[in-house]
């Protein structure tokens, strides 16, 4: 997978030198797959994120939606045009935007950003889905991999979501695209969280944080640790329950994050998986599992966070528990059957 998004890079360079589209950064695998674990081993998908900067003579700009819930946190991202007049952008042949004609702009240049891509000025999650679907159709026949390997486009409106397969094997990978949050492992990203999410909106992302961890955390582990088989199996365990892998994923964060990586060696399995047992059934007692990411001052130093999201308070992923009884009830009595 990372051989193939990595071709995909490459050319992805070559076909965008020149243009106003956003320019496309090496992608980073994220989610369960790349963490070195999956509840679903008959049915991975590969997830990766294409950081996305913005083109020649414009700047993206990140707005919080102030409207949404605390639990919550959406953005947009406001394309805006920067003046291209300087001497060194001159040397480019490039027409400035905002101070050439119209007329001369039409007929001597591509058109912005905000003319493709853009709604409201707000670039659109779906305008920039269907042009990477194409941009992947398109550049698929050069790739080394297109000699062995059957592309289809699978059907989604806020990622490119396709299926390679050779005759033996065959992967699924979803792309998902987003926007560094300055210099931190955090984006806005493409993906939804819920149906009705709008066109214009990107919510905040921490998986690029997550992936991290996992990986400072095999670094620092004996070769016989056995924390990725704790998380799948428990994961595996739950799956038809009401607990969501996210949630039973952020429980072995934090307990990952506590417990020194010499306690989940082999001989330690089974007293590593009752520590999940317990951990969730206090949460569901307590209505409250804090996020990993948010409000988390003892993450690792290499995690790069932006200051807003390392001082925050953590949001509670039981906030609906703590809200309805009903839910709760049967969260308790789900637990049970688990």
């Amino acid at each position: 997978i990372t051989g193939l998004m990595d071709s995909y890079t490459v050319y992805f360079g070559h076909v965008l030198s020149n243009s106003f589209y956003p320019v496309l950064q090496r992608a980073i695998g994220v989610g369960s797959a790349f963490e070195g674990w999956s509840p679903r081993e008959q049915d991975v998908v590969y997830r990766v994120l294409i950081p996305m900067t913005p083109p020649r003579g414009h700047s993206f700009h990140l707005e919080l939606d102030s409207a949404e819930h605390r639990h919550v946190r959406n953005f947009r991202v406001r394309v805006q045009l920067e003046c291209t007049c300087s001497r060194e952008q001159k040397a480019e042949k490039m027409l400035c935007f905002l101070h050439h004609p119209e007329e001369e702009l039409r007929e001597n240049q591509d058109l912005s950003l905000l003319d493709t891509l853009c709604t409201d000025s707000y670039l659109d999650v779906h305008k920039t889905a269907r042009w990477f679907y194409q941009l992947v159709r398109a550049v698929w026949p050069a790739l080394p991999q297109s000699h062995s390997w059957h592309l289809t486009l699978l059907p989604s409106r806020r990622s490119c979501q396709i299926k390679v397969t050779n005759g033996e094997a065959s992967f699924r990978i979803e792309m998902l695209f987003g926007v560094r949050r300055g210099y931190s492992d955090v984006f806005v990203s493409s993906q939804t969280r819920e149906a009705l999410t709008l066109s214009t909106t990107w919510p905040e992302a921490y998986n690029v944080a997550e992936v991290k961890f996992f990986k400072y955390i095999a670094r620092q582990a004996p070769p016989d640790s056995l924390h990725l088989r704790c998380l799948q199996l428990f994961s595996r365990v739950q799956l038809g329950f009401g607990f969501s892998t996210y949630m039973v994923k952020t429980i072995v964060m934090h307990l990952l994050n506590t417990i020194p990586v010499s306690q989940w060696r082999r001989r330690y399995f089974l007293r590593r998986l009752g520590d999940i047992n317990v951990n969730l059934r206090s949460c569901l007692e307590e209505k409250c599992l804090n996020h990993f990411i948010i409000g988390n001052r003892n993450l690792p130093q290499e995690i790069s966070l932006p200051l807003d999201i390392s001082s925050a308070e953590s949001p509670n992923l039981f906030h609906h528990l703590a809200q309805d009884p009903a839910s709760h009830s049967q969260a308790m009595s789900e637990y049970q059957d688990l």
